[in-house]
């Protein structure tokens, strides 16, 4: 429809969200004008905590950024540190540190694929409605979510914030007799696994397409998850990589005045991380349950260049992550050998190091700069939403113009689809939202929507 003068959405608050957040939306004479993403959560400063602390200790500290991914902020710290001082874990090490981080992505994509996103495609507000009209399936996805924390739990000693994880490996690594229920429970999760793709396979997914650039980790013969060189996928079909410590030479951070979060650009343009950036440059290396569940789920066949675009079926390539992370899982469990010691010694060096893994929600960054004494002098974190926040931004004014243009959508549709497009990207403010507080102001005549001032908190 055609609007005469402005229509402001202010969304103040999204609610199961990882932190706070709103949303505001201004459409002058049917053209959408604006749409921000307000992040408003005061800044936790993790970054200057860090300064001053033992090299030893980021792994700790920065697990607790995230309640949900903290193995990924684990990971990226440990690389990063490792690579300060020169030091390269065991194979073995580094196989448990996948298992672990297997854990975490089947823990945290059921979570998203269930509770989170499912409801959107069912017409239900959320996952206590969904749970009254479809129990059966809602008790599978809390099945795989417990199989994914208690290997979280078998592995770091809890499934939130693990405590054995440190610098270099392990505290303790398990036995192979530890690790033979868990592979018995793994082995039912996996037709939980099976099931979740066929079912979400049948969801109905309105037609997007986004034209961020896509990056993620790249490893020569496997699927990455716990490390690799970044990669990305261009619009037009091109492709380029960089090493990890040239990432901040690449993806620049500013600071927006809407948010509080920084914005990030991959070469000066808008670049999206996750499960599709994932998928895009590293599909083909899919186990082969893996790429039979993407040809059953209707994403086509990566090894002969298949991509996803479209966010709305970004759960689908999660059921597929989530079976192919119970999968691996299986298969190092499979061939599984006690390292002779559960980590390597990491003394200190100066130097900068520089970390990157594959958190559930994307691609996660970290630098240290470290002194000869071991102390932290600078870090930096940079988390796949930062990134994403941009891309974010883009499909919100992107599908919003379409609705618009389309017909006549009221304030609860156009609230309804705006939910619907930032929980396509599962944005750790956080967590996902499932529904928003809308307050909307109209103006008649000509007069343009009254430009964005703080957030609406």
């Amino acid at each position: 429809m055609t609007h005469r003068g402005s229509r402001v959405l202010h969304v103040g608050s999204l609610s199961r969200v990882e932190g706070e957040g709103a949303l505001r939306l201004s459409v002058h004479d049917g053209t959408v004008t604006e749409a921000l993403l307000e992040i408003y959560e005061p800044p936790r400063f993790f970054e200057a905590f860090l300064r001053g602390r033992a090299h030893t200790e980021p792994p700790d500290l920065t697990s607790r950024v995230c309640g949900i991914c903290p193995v990924a902020y684990q990971m990226s710290a440990c690389a990063a540190v490792e690579d300060a001082c020169g030091v390269t874990v065991d194979p073995a090490v580094r196989a448990l540190r996948r298992l672990l981080y297997c854990g975490e992505w089947i823990e945290s994509q059921a979570l998203h694929v269930y509770l989170l996103h499912a409801p959107d495609f069912l017409g239900r507000s959320g996952a206590i409605e969904l749970a009254r009209t479809h129990r059966a399936e809602v008790e599978r996805g809390l099945r795989l979510k417990k199989a994914g924390n208690d290997l979280m739990e078998l592995l770091g000693g809890r499934a939130v914030h693990p405590v054995n994880v440190r610098l270099g490996g392990f505290h303790r690594t398990p036995t192979r007799e530890e690790l033979r229920p868990m592979a018995e429970q793994l082995r039912r999760a996996l037709d939980d696994a099976w099931a979740t793709v066929r079912w979400v396979a049948g969801f109905e997914f309105p037609d997007a397409r986004t034209e961020a650039a896509l990056l993620a980790l790249a490893e020569p013969d496997t699927y990455a998850i716990e490390g690799g060189v970044p990669s990305v996928l261009w619009p037009d079909g091109s492709t380029g990589s960089f090493p990890v410590a040239d990432f901040t030479e690449h993806v620049t951070e500013t600071q927006v005045a809407h948010s509080t979060a920084l914005h990030s650009r991959l070469d000066g343009r808008l670049h999206l991380t996750g499960s599709l950036a994932r998928f895009a440059i590293s599909g083909r290396l899919l186990s082969p349950v893996a790429l039979q569940a993407c040809a059953e789920a209707g994403l086509g066949d990566p090894r002969e260049g298949a991509v996803c675009r479209n966010p709305f079926r970004s759960i689908l390539v999660r059921a597929v992550e989530t079976l192919y992370a119970v999968d691996e899982a299986l298969r190092i469990i499979g061939c599984y050998e006690p390292p002779e010691r559960p980590y390597t010694d990491v003394p200190p060096v100066a130097g900068v190091g520089h970390g990157a893994t594959e958190a559930p929600r994307g691609l996660l960054y970290h630098r240290y700069e470290i002194d000869a004494e071991g102390v932290v002098t600078a870090a930096l974190l940079v988390p796949p939403t930062a990134q994403n926040q941009g891309a974010i931004e883009e499909d919100l004014l992107r599908l919003v113009q379409r609705a618009i243009g389309e017909g006549d959508p009221g304030d609860a549709e156009l609230t309804a689809l705006c939910e619907r497009v930032i929980r396509n990207h599962d944005p750790c403010i956080s967590c996902s939202t499932h529904f928003l507080d809308l307050t909307v102001v109209r103006t008649s005549g000509t007069t343009p929507a009254e430009p964005a001032g703080g957030c609406d908190a």
